[in-house]
């Protein structure tokens, strides 16, 4: 699978980030919350990202 990196809120290696795959779907890195209580199956995760990762993909045309 081919990654781009669209979008991060920061210039380090560890920041919420989107990225588009050759696959046409996004990859989202974030945290992934302890505490959610929610039921996820296995293959299945959360990550939680701010919000302002979204604003900004918006403003920058990418969504």
């Amino acid at each position: 699978m081919k990654v781009t990196k669209l979008i991060s809120i920061c210039d380090l290696k560890d920041c919420p980030t989107i990225y588009a795959t050759d696959r046409g779907t996004l990859l989202v890195q974030g945290e992934t919350p302890p505490d959610h209580g929610l039921r996820i199956p296995a293959h299945e995760t959360l990550v939680e990202i701010p919000v302002e990762l979204i604003r900004k993909a918006i403003a920058d045309g990418l969504v």
